[in-house]
């Protein structure tokens, strides 16, 4: 079995404008990025058709994906495998014109349909309204819990930040990367707020609560930290590395939106939280 040891950093060697630069740095250009898109787009991230309307169709064929593509004059967003059937295919559509796509279907050999459907816009912009209202609940109440716990402005905004920046920074990547907003990319969005949580949450425990001093403390929390951290995104690398071979578009967005969000938690918990709380615990709480 191979053994994981987390290295110890020497957080001495750094001032707390040096640690706090990156994070800060990488978070404001994720801001421009969103802030960009949404001036060009009207939204600050790419919308599925989830949340902006489109078609979708169920096929059964012995075409390749991209011979399915081929065969539609609509723009097909992606082409799906579904999961036990080799040659099943769940194609997604910007298009509500889903009388010539199943008519294109009809009429290409080789090709059977089997299922189809619209989402309308409208249904799509209140899919929106609940994607929204349900992170903000969720990033509402993970800043309640963390006051609740700490009771102190600094380490309780600490968390705050991080959470926040755990969220944007793969947002922005998916408008880099071409992923769009889905209900299983919110989903996904909605699990780093608790990864974030968890990874900020122990390590303030362990800074503010438990005997030793602040470096013994951080380096506590970081053994059994970032042990966590890596597991999981080696795990959702292996998920998104699977899903994109098998062509399970969906779970491998997923996949890359949790690796992203997790890599920015680790710079986000070890060097962002760890600065705000060496300030709290050294210059802040004394004044």
């Amino acid at each position: 079995m191979v053994e994981f040891e987390v290295p110890e950093v020497d957080y001495t060697q750094y001032s707390n404008r040096q640690l706090v630069a990156v994070p800060l740095a990488v978070l404001l250009v994720a801001l421009i990025v969103l802030a960009g898109w949404w001036a060009m787009t009207g939204s600050p991230v790419t919308l599925g058709v989830d949340f902006k309307g489109g078609s979708e169709v169920t096929v059964e064929t012995t075409l390749s994906q991209q011979e399915i593509r081929q065969s539609f004059d609509e723009p097909v967003v992606s082409v799906q495998g579904v999961q036990g059937q080799s040659n099943q295919y769940i194609v997604t559509f910007d298009s509500s014109n889903i009388d010539a796509i199943r008519q294109t279907v009809d009429d290409t050999e080789g090709m059977e349909r089997l299922r189809s459907g619209t989402t309308s816009p409208l249904f799509g912009a209140e899919n929106q309204r609940l994607a929204v209202v349900g992170v903000g609940v969720a990033f509402l109440g993970m800043s309640l819990l963390a006051f609740a716990l700490f009771r102190t402005f600094v380490p309780s905004i600490a968390i705050v930040i991080s959470a926040f920046s755990d969220i944007v920074i793969p947002v922005a990547i998916m408008n880099l990367v071409g992923i769009k907003l889905s209900l299983g990319t919110v989903a996904a969005l909605l699990m780093l707020i608790g990864y974030s949580v968890d990874s900020d949450i122990l390590l303030n425990n362990h800074v503010l609560r438990r005997s030793g001093g602040f470096y013994e403390s951080t380096y506590r929390a970081m053994r059994t930290g970032v042990t966590m951290t890596l597991t999981s995104i080696a795990a959702m690398a292996v998920m998104a590395v699977t899903a994109t071979l098998f062509g399970i578009e969906l779970m491998a967005s997923i996949g890359i939106v949790l690796v992203l969000g997790l890599t920015a938690d680790l710079m986000n918990t070890y060097m962002l939280n760890v600065t705000l709380l060496r300030w709290y615990k050294y210059e802040g709480v004394n004044r």
